[in-house]
Order: structure tokens, then C-alpha cells, then sequence
């Protein structure tokens, strides 16, 4: 019996001879698809749900503060007056928690789909290293953060601004503000970006990753605030426009001298410290008022920590991966 007769097609191919552009082009469009994965570009319409919600809940703190501001007018008798005052810091200490819902529901979508589907070896054809994957995804990710938070803060900003009888003379005497507001922003940032990529490393399903960050997220918060929490810590004197609160050092916890410690394992008081630092304010929860009893560093040393902590467990999850 004979077997079929071998042939022998010339399919034209050619070698390539056009520009090659290198590793910064894999680099950066590794990141553009990034973007264009979170924000459902080249995707159906549902896809674009989300991202848009989210932007509108981000912006929503700083329409109402907006609002607010035009309710209060003259903002220097306000002031005066121990009024309540929206600014950027408030802001952050509410827009935290619409970012940490935002990277639980998006960050699945850059790591899981490449893992699920086994295409990472794909990107072997280009000149790309694991560092070179994950800092592209990280920075796809903090990117669209970063939108989110300072689009609020430029509307805040605009509001203060025109709310006040002469804007200029507002913006010439808070312009302080301003790099504050951009430190704070990338701060808030970098720990959610990492924090939530970290676990969509470990975690395959969206709809599990998102459940695992923000079960985490909430239920260290809840333990150790209800651990750190403090009789007598108020100041039962204090008049109109006086601080209510005492620092930590007059406060009778719960859990005794150990608290300040405890305090610094809060997952949801790892940015509300820096917040607190950069823009000298006095602490109001649970946890910032125990940490007030920690040298000035404390609060940076526990933001460290929490944004280390899931780099290095990012990092070792694809460490073993040849990209």
C-alpha cells in the first residue's frame, strides 16, 4: 500500500523587514490594552457599565461637597464660625472605599482572562520580562485610578474656588493644597492597585476576587476598629468649634496599652494615617485616634507595610512565569 506523496507549497513567506520598535513598544502596548480592558473599549456596550458607574460614584462626594459649598457661602466666616467645611481631605477619606469596590470588580479582568485562558506564554514573542507584565498591568490599573481620583479633586477645587468671594485670592492662599492633593492621590493609588491585583493574582473568577478583596477589606477593617475602640475619648468640655475628640494618649481602651499596635494591622486606616499626616488633621476613628500614641512615623511605616506586603505576594505568584 502507498502512502501519500509529500508536496511542497511556497506560500510566499517573507522575512520581516519593517521597523522593529523594541521592548518599550511591548511595554506600552501591553499597558494600552490595559486600559482598554478596564474601561471595555472595542468591547459590547455592557462592558462600558461599569467603568461608567464608577466614575460617577467617584464624582458624586465631590458634587454634594460642591453643593454643600454653595449652601455654606461666605467660607472664611464659616470657618471663623466652626463650621463644617468640605475640602480635598474629606474627600479621600470618602472616595477610599469607591476606589477599593472599583479595583475588587476591574483588577480581575487584567491578570485572570491571561492566567485562565494559559495565553502568558504567548507574550514569549515579545521582548517582555514578568517585571515588564506586572508593571504594565499595575500601571494600567493605577492609571484609571488616578482618573477617578483627580477628576473629583478638580471639581472640589473648581467649587472652593468659585464659592469664595475672590477666587484667586482662595487659590493664592490654599495653593498648598494642591500638592497635597496630588501626593495624596497617588498614595491612595499605589496601595489600592497593588492590594487588589494581588489577590486577582491568587483568585482565577472575577466574581471571586472581588468577593475575596472586599470581604477582606471589610471585615479586618470592622475587627480592628471594633478592637481599637476607646471609652472616654471625648472632650465633654469642648464648646462649639472645638476639638470633640481627644488624642490617643487620653483615650481607655478596650484591649489595653496593646491597641496602638492592633491598630496598625487596619487594612481601611493604612491611607486614612497618611491622609491625616499630609493634610494635618486630627484623627477621628477608632484606629487613627489609638496610633496617636505611635511616634509620628507610625502611620507611614503601616502604609508601607500594606502596600509591601501584597507586591511581594504579587511578585511571587509570577516570579516562576519566563515572559
Amino acid at each position: 500500500m502507498m502512502g501519500r506523496e509529500a508536496e511542497v507549497f511556497d506560500l510566499g513567506y517573507q522575512r520581516y523587514t519593517g521597523l522593529r520598535q523594541g521592548r518599550n513598544r511591548a511595554r506600552w502596548s501591553l499597558f494600552v490594552n490595559g486600559v482598554r480592558t478596564l474601561l471595555g473599549i472595542g468591547r459590547g456596550g455592557k462592558s462600558k457599565i461599569l467603568p461608567i458607574l464608577f466614575f460617577i460614584s467617584a464624582m458624586t462626594p465631590a458634587v454634594v461637597f460642591v453643593v454643600l459649598l454653595a449652601f455654606i457661602g461666605d467660607l472664611v466666616e464659616a470657618a471663623e464660625a466652626g463650621d463644617f467645611i468640605p475640602g480635598p481631605a474629606d474627600y479621600y477619606g470618602i472616595v477610599a472605599v469607591v476606589l477599593v469596590l472599583f479595583g475588587a470588580i476591574m483588577a480581575p479582568e487584567l491578570l485572570g482572562p491571561d492566567r485562565r485562558d494559559n495565553v502568558l506564554p504567548l507574550y514569549l514573542v515579545r521582548p517582555l520580562s514578568t517585571l515588564d507584565y506586572l508593571g504594565m498591568r499595575l500601571a494600567a490599573l493605577a492609571a484609571i485610578v488616578l482618573v477617578l481620583v483627580y477628576s473629583g479633586q478638580a471639581l472640589l477645587m473648581a467649587g472652593l474656588m468659585l464659592t469664595a468671594d475672590v477666587p484667586l485670592d482662595y487659590l493664592r492662599d490654599n495653593w498648598e493644597d494642591i500638592p497635597r492633593i496630588l501626593l495624596m492621590g497617588a498614595v491612595i493609588t499605589l496601595f489600592i492597585s497593588l492590594a487588589t491585583l494581588a489577590v486577582s493574582a491568587y483568585v482565577t473568577r472575577r466574581a471571586f476576587a472581588a468577593a475575596v478583596i472586599i470581604v477582606i477589606y471589610i471585615m479586618v477593617s470592622t475587627v480592628i476598629s471594633g478592637l481599637t475602640f476607646a471609652e472616654n475619648c471625648t472632650n465633654t468640655e469642648a464648646g462649639f468649634g472645638d476639638e470633640f475628640r481627644l488624642d490617643g494618649r487620653d483615650c481607655d481602651y478596650i484591649i489595653g496599652d496593646v491597641a496602638p499596635y492592633v491598630a496598625l494591622l487596619n487594612l481601611s486606616e493604612a491611607t486614612d494615617g497618611i491622609n491625616a499626616l499630609v493634610f494635618d488633621l486630627p484623627a477621628q476613628s477608632p484606629s487613627t485616634i489609638a496610633l496617636e500614641e505611635l511616634p509620628d512615623w507610625a502611620p507611614i511605616g503601616m502604609y508601607l507595610f500594606w502596600t509591601a506586603l501584597p507586591a511581594a505576594a504579587l511578585w511571587n505568584r509570577y516570579r516562576r512565569l519566563r515572559l
